[in-house]
Formats: structure tokens, sequence, C-alpha cells
């Protein structure tokens, strides 16, 4: 089926407090996993996570070094508030976590963002984009030679029917609004062999790979040319 945008930015309250309040425990712990097998010798001091939303994969890539410096970019302040209460409310048993753990308001493409990271990860922001090409060169902006890239998204499926399908199977019980967002999401969403045009128009297909993950998802992954 023919790809639909969505709006780029969720920035509705209700909306923002819904994603937040959802459990995406099984795909955000499946995404860790994945990163350990993928870099088994980690990311490194630096990570961005792009489109953070709620900061639900930053904290857990907090986590996991805790030595790490991680920085959560997102352009919906109402994601970033809920972040940022959560980083408040996890500080008390953490006292050390604001000092590695930070969020900040950003659109990409933005120039002002730093560069340098050693890892630069994104889940479900590329179906948002409407030019995804941005994506693809804030790499280069932000990863620092070799930086490990990893980046995991939707992709849609072949029709309407199948996109109900997996409407019904993974999103059954969920409240009105996150139903109504999957399934735009679902259409917004591009396959990986779009997404592999993308990578050598970006003159990046040297450097990651591409490829269709489970029932819903395609991850791209590798390193950036040292």
């Amino acid at each position: 089926m023919e790809r639909v945008p969505e709006p780029e930015l969720m920035e509705g309250r209700q909306q923002a407090a819904a994603y937040a309040a959802a459990d995406f425990s099984a795909s955000d712990g499946a995404l860790i996993t994945r990163l350990g097998q993928l870099f088994p010798a980690g990311l490194g001091p630096r990570v961005i996570d792009l489109g953070c939303g709620p900061g639900n994969i930053s904290f857990r890539l907090a986590a996991l070094d805790p030595q790490a410096q991680v920085l959560g970019i997102d352009g919906s302040a109402p994601m970033l508030e809920l972040a940022q209460q959560e980083l408040q409310r996890r500080s008390r048993g953490a006292p050390n976590l604001p000092g590695r753990l930070a969020f900040r308001l950003s659109c990409l493409p933005d120039p002002a963002l730093p560069g340098g990271f050693s890892a630069v990860v994104s889940n479900s922001l590329l179906h948002h984009l409407h030019d995804p090409a941005v994506l693809w060169r804030c790499l280069r902006q932000l990863g620092a030679p070799g930086a490990c890239i990893y980046v995991k998204d939707l992709r849609r499926p072949a029709d309407p029917a199948a996109a109900q399908v997996l409407l019904e199977r993974h999103a059954s019980g969920a409240p009105a609004v996150l139903q109504h967002d999957y399934l735009a999401s679902l259409h917004a969403a591009f396959t990986p062999e779009e997404v592999a045009q993308q990578l050598q128009a970006a003159d990046l297909a040297g450097e990651l790979q591409v490829a269709p993950l489970e029932d819903r998802y395609l991850e791209v992954w590798g390193r950036l040319a040292g």
C-alpha cells in the first residue's frame, strides 16, 4: 500500500500521557537485548537516543552502562516533560543519574546538537519523519568515526487488511488513542526496500544494513566509517 505520512510530533498532552502509561517493556527490553547481540563490546561512553519520547529507551541505555553519558532528544515538549518527571523520580534512588542522563528538546535537523557520540540509537522515529533523509544525514552529524548505529522502526504492511491484522494482534487492548496512532504509524512506515534505497542515497549502504524483524519491524545497524 502507499505510504501515508502522519504528524511528525506528538504534541498532545493526552497522547503523551497515554504513551508514558503504556507498557512497552517487552519491546523496549528486546531492543536492549538486540544491542547487546550486535555490539557485544558495548556502545561506548556517549550515547544519543533520537526521538526518545518519555524516555523509556534512554533510561535503559543509562542502566546498560553506569559509566556512559546518555542524551535523549525529542521534538515534543509534553513527552520531554514526562521524561524529566521520571528522571526526577528515579534520581531519588540514584542521585548520580541526572549527571549521566539528560533530555533536550530538539527537532531534526538540528545543527546545534553536539557531535562525537559513540552510539546513535533510534526507536520508532523514522516513520514520523516526512523526509527520512533527515535521519540519515543526522547520523553523520552526530556519530563519531566508528560509532555504533541502531535504528528500529515499524515496517509498512502490504495492504490495509494486513495492517488491521497487526493492530488486532498487538494493540487490541490498548487505549483508543494508541490504537489510532498505531494504525496510522503502520501506514506511515517504510519498507526495508525503501530504507535500503535511502541508505544508498545517503552514502551509508557500505556501513549500515537493513533487514525485517519479527512480523512488524525493521532494523538498521552497523558502524560509521572510522
